[in-house]
């Protein structure tokens, strides 16, 4: 593995690719970290994290 290359993340609010050190923010939830381009964006995903989580849908459970 190269070690000067580093994992991408997806900004879940703007789409932007972002790295841990080239992040400017990031955002626990349910134990996943979130990775975000600006402040702004971390405070969007904060007030209504469900907003920007894709979720895969199960089979067997009903949406509410």
């Amino acid at each position: 593995m190269n070690r000067n290359h580093e994992t991408s993340f997806k900004d879940p609010v703007c789409g932007m690719e972002v790295s841990r050190t080239t992040a400017i923010d990031e955002f626990t939830y349910l134990g996943k970290v979130y990775y975000f381009c600006a402040g702004i964006c971390r405070e969007a995903f904060e007030a209504e994290p469900e907003k920007y989580i894709h979720r895969h849908r199960q089979h067997g459970i009903k949406s509410k």
